[in-house]
């Protein structure tokens, strides 16, 4: 599997996703959207706002957290194939 993580230093749920792959030894790329240029527009190219953190898996690109609900841990469990006891 193949995944790019777009985020800020500044972003909370930025910070949880990547809490939530470290503690799931999932590796990514990460590009910060502060230090990258091009990131934040190739972001509302691909998926029409400037939301971070976004997840680019296997080229498909997944917004692991939903506003007001925070970080998505079952669907993005389902989603990177990590088994839950």
């Amino acid at each position: 599997m193949d995944l790019t993580v777009y985020s800020a230093a500044w972003c909370p749920d930025c910070r949880e996703a990547k809490r939530f792959l470290a503690k799931h030894d999932i590796p990514y790329k990460e590009i910060d959207v502060e230090t990258t240029p091009g990131a934040v527009d190739e972001i509302i190219k691909r998926t029409g706002k400037r939301a971070i953190p976004q997840f680019v898996i296997d080229g498909e690109w997944v917004q692991p957290y939903r506003p007001g609900q925070g970080f998505l841990y079952e669907a993005m469990s389902k989603r990177l194939g990590i088994k839950t006891p």
